[in-house]
């Protein structure tokens, strides 16, 4: 087969709008408040803008509210920054639904070709994608989020013997597109699955069975993911059965006639992601034990509702054997947080909670030196069970460690750790969609939203499944109702929520999420990442269900009504 597929512009509409308050420390200092996801990259950029050392920067980031990408970017902070370091008053900047809107960095629109080929028996031999991307006015996360759309959707299929990823990277007169939530990887896996899905309906194969034949396995290669030489944890298999299960995929496949013009039929992708960027990433944190035996976890990633530092927390916890309340998270405020390099790239979890486990395992350490010093044994001949450090029947409380750790003692009972991993092990998903067709008017239905995880081991599966819930809607939103477009002078037409539409609570029908863990060797407690991987099965198991209820196949996003009803009419006319 070969096909072009065309995704286009969608805006991240995160529930907070952006929005950055600065003032003047008494120090003369520019201090800088800001709903960011990157408060470090923010204090070189505020830097370099104003001319002056970061040092005189300070950025700090308090409880956000969302984030998906567009806070990846420095929209809002530069101009309040300028006001107060020329005027030295206060300044606050907070940008309404629309100026959000029209300012932000929206989703790179790419058309994408696909050649795929199979040997007769269904094994994939070669795949061939072209990538023409949209950067907008501005070279906004150009070149690294086209990259995307081939590295994460070639290494689906395990036996490709020839592949080749090109692309070219275009400025045009609109909105300078950005990151958002799956970066590339979402367009270019909508491209190549819905490429193979066609290849075995041109076959006579069901899509189900290609992919059994072709996904990665345990231990198998991933062709063109340099990431990692092979998949050392995945369960792509399990997940897919447990899809194929919760969906009914037997019976269904591939349409049920309702009676009355209506139509359902199924459809189903597999997705692959990444754990951090290898070898760039850096995770951050610094552990303190208190005076009253609580300890402070100081973190430079940022929380905006991903729940991060729920997670570390939990993490640390575990790791001290203390209570979950026992934890004080300390958000990002760059003056005194561990650096890391921001929340992106599904990197919080993996990264940064390796961090948290090495400072964890060093001040435990620390706790043992300092308490056999006070039992006066070698440190060596104790231990800490999280209340106390003993030596046979010796012991000294937690309480005690800490009161002596402020008071005629040398061993600092802090630590910071970083770490960067040189690998980015994929997690793996498969979602799979029921849709109803009205065949008169064309108009769709979700009836039915099947998501099977492999993110290694979940820290918090409560969490980990409203992550999934909420990737799952907004691919939704990007398959089926998603679609910024521009004037001819380039000015964006959606500029509200009046105008662009993501979906409502009665727009995603059913959504279900299970887990098939695997255990991740590098990741931390087992866990690999799950943030951006969740939004990158709807949009091709939505066309192939749509496509297997009307026979109409819709290679350029959104998936409309108009679409299917002018393309029944069609296929009617050639009859």
């Amino acid at each position: 087969v070969e096909q072009t597929y065309h995704t286009k512009a969608n805006q991240q509409t995160m529930m907070e709008t952006f929005r950055t308050a600065c003032y003047m420390d008494h120090f003369g200092r520019l201090v800088v408040l800001s709903s960011t996801q990157i408060p470090f990259h923010v204090r070189r950029i505020v830097g370099r803008a104003l001319d002056i050392p970061a040092s005189k920067v300070r950025v700090i980031k308090p409880r956000i509210g969302g984030g998906f990408g567009a806070k990846q970017t420095s929209v809002s902070e530069i101009y309040p920054a300028i006001v107060t370091w020329k005027t030295g008053r206060p300044s606050k900047m907070i940008f309404s639904r629309y100026e959000s809107m029209i300012c932000s960095s929206p989703r790179h629109e790419m058309e994408i070709t696909v050649r795929a080929g199979a040997d007769e028996n269904g094994i994939i031999k070669a795949i061939d994608v072209y990538t023409l991307s949209n950067t907008g006015a501005y070279g906004e996360h150009s070149s690294t989020t086209v990259g995307l759309s081939g590295h994460k959707s070639i290494g689906l299929y395990r036996h490709t013997e020839a592949y080749r990823f090109a692309f070219d990277v275009v400025y045009t007169n609109v909105q300078a597109a950005g990151a958002y939530r799956g970066y590339g990887a979402t367009q270019g896996i909508f491209a190549v699955e819905s490429a193979v899905n066609e290849l075995a309906h041109k076959m006579g194969m069901d899509p189900v069975r290609i992919k059994e034949l072709n996904m990665p396995i345990e231990g198998g290669p991933l062709p063109g993911y340099p990431d990692v030489p092979y998949a050392q944890s995945c369960t792509m298999d399990k997940c897919m059965a447990r899809a194929k299960e919760m969906m009914d995929w037997d019976s269904k496949y591939p349409c049920r006639d309702m009676g009355n013009g209506k139509v359902r039929g199924v459809g189903l992708a597999m997705a692959m992601q990444g754990s951090s960027i290898a070898n760039v990433d850096v995770g951050g944190a610094t552990l303190k034990l208190n005076e009253d035996a609580s300890y402070t976890l100081s973190l430079g990633c940022a929380d905006m509702g991903t729940g991060c530092d729920t997670i570390l927390s939990q993490m640390a916890a575990d790791c001290l054997e203390t209570e979950f309340e026992n934890i004080v998270a300390f958000g990002v405020d760059t003056d005194v947080s561990p650096y890391d390099s921001g929340s992106y790239a599904s990197a919080t979890t993996y990264a940064t909670g390796n961090a948290v486990i090495n400072a964890c395992n060093e001040l435990k350490k620390r706790i043992i030196r300092l308490g056999a010093e006070m039992l006066g044994v070698s440190p060596e001949e104790a231990d800490f069970d999280g209340k106390k450090v003993y030596a046979g029947e010796k012991e000294v409380s937690l309480q005690d460690v800490a009161y002596k750790g402020t008071c005629g003692n040398t061993l600092e009972m802090q630590v910071t750790a970083s770490y960067s991993s040189q690998i980015s092990p994929p997690p793996y998903m498969v979602g799979a969609a029921e849709v109803e067709v009205d065949k008169e008017t064309g108009n769709i239905d979700l009836i039915d939203y099947v998501a099977v995880v492999d993110c290694g081991t979940p820290i918090n599966p409560n969490l980990a499944r409203v992550q999934t819930e909420g990737g799952v809607a907004q691919g939704i939103g990007m398959a089926l109702m998603e679609n910024v477009q521009y004037s001819k002078e380039g000015k964006i037409r959606e500029n509200s929520f009046m105008q662009y539409k993501i979906p409502s609570r009665e727009d995603i029908g059913n959504i279900r999420v299970e887990f098939e863990s695997s255990y991740e060797k590098s990741g931390p407690f087992g866990a690999k990442s799950i943030g951006e991987l969740v939004i990158d099965t709807p949009c091709p198991a939505i066309a192939d269900a749509v496509y297997n209820a009307s026979g109409v196949r819709v290679r350029e996003l959104p998936i409309t009504s108009e679409k299917i009803a002018m393309g029944i009419l069609k296929k009617e006319l050639e009859k």
